[in-house]
């Protein structure tokens, strides 16, 4: 009875008094941790102190496991085996946990500081997939594990998985592809060949999604996208131009219209949400004669890309408006006809 309470009794309770006590440690531990990150303005501590709050307590556990394994009178060999498990449990949640630490400051980081790099699930995915490998790669060489037939392996079957998943990997290294060379980023406003426009919402692994203005979602394949011809209305900087076509009737004076235009836009700017005053409007006698008007443009500058409609919206009103009261005639299209009989 002495011996069976030796060897099964003190362990427990040595695990039992060692793992309560990590934890109440821990608990006065991440208290402080509190009080401290609540005194600084970075939010990096806070996700540090959130992403390892869960898995210390399962540390505490493993830890104080391993002392009631160390105190056992258990065989060498199975103490051996207990004590790898509890290895690899550990190296397994530090390595999830790191792993999800760094996709939150990344974001965080990409948020904060207005770098022009996107944050999608692309860029997220080979953080978190390059720390999980390593950790990988650190459990297998816990277990004795040599990796060299590993990679071996994989070098003799990767022709075979590279042509099994061309297209996966071809929308892939597109994905990897657009983010490094920063011709598209999330939140650009772009144009296709094939005529939708909308703003990007994401980048993933195979597709790029495409929020039209209906509020319908485009899922275009990263290679495809690549390789077509594609308008970015937010490079090199959301600032855009707007040109409205106005027509009136050959009896106007040319000058008199250039100065309407440009006084209607130039009283608009402040009131009209999204125009600019800075570059000022100007207007073009631009394309010029028409077959049955003189045609001007009218050029102003908007803030963004969702505010050309608006603009454009406000502008013609106020220059219908203006053209009634000064008198100014916007023509139909007409044609002279001649008829002539037949023997003339």
């Amino acid at each position: 009875m002495d011996e069976q309470f030796k060897i099964a009794v003190i362990p427990f309770f040595a695990a039992l008094i060692s793992a309560g006590a990590l934890l109440v440690v821990r608990g006065f531990a991440f208290r402080l941790l509190h009080r401290w990150a609540d005194k600084t303005e970075t939010k990096f501590d806070d996700l540090i102190i959130r992403a390892f709050k869960t898995p210390s307590i399962y540390w505490c556990v493993a830890i104080g496991l391993y002392i009631g394994v160390a105190v056992s009178e258990l065989p060498v060999k199975y103490t051996f085996y207990i004590s790898k498990t509890i290895h690899i449990i550990i190296i397994f949640s530090i390595t999830i946990a790191a792993a999800n630490l760094a996709g939150k400051i990344f974001r965080n980081y990409i948020q904060e500081s207005g770098l022009p790099i996107p944050a999608t699930g692309l860029a997220h995915g080979i953080l978190k997939g390059t720390i999980i490998v390593i950790g990988m790669l650190i459990i297998l060489s816990i277990l004795g594990i040599s990796i060299t037939p590993l990679i071996t392996a994989l070098g003799v079957g990767g022709l075979a998985v590279a042509l099994a998943l061309q297209d996966t990997l071809a929308n892939l290294f597109a994905g990897i592809h657009i983010l490094v060379e920063k011709s598209i980023r999330v939140g650009d406003v772009i144009r296709l060949e094939s005529g939708q426009e909308g703003c990007i919402e994401d980048i993933t692994w195979r597709t790029t999604r495409i929020k039209m203005q209906p509020n319908n979602m485009v899922i275009i394949p990263n290679s495809k996208l690549s390789q077509s011809v594609v308008t970015n209305y937010s490079l090199p900087e959301k600032k855009m131009s707007v040109s409205i076509p106005v027509s009136v009737s050959y009896d106007s004076d040319p000058e008199r219209i250039e100065m309407i235009l440009t006084d209607e836009a130039v009283k608009a700017v402040g009131e009209v949400e999204g125009l600019l005053g800075d570059p000022a409007p100007v207007t073009r006698f631009i394309p010029g004669f028409g077959e049955s008007s003189l045609n001007f443009t009218l050029v102003c500058q908007v803030r963004e890309f969702a505010d050309q409609m608006n603009v454009q919206h406000e502008l013609r009103k106020r220059i219908f408006r203006r053209f009634r009261t000064e008198g100014i005639e916007i023509p139909f299209p007409h044609r002279t006809i001649y008829i002539r009989k037949e023997g003339e």
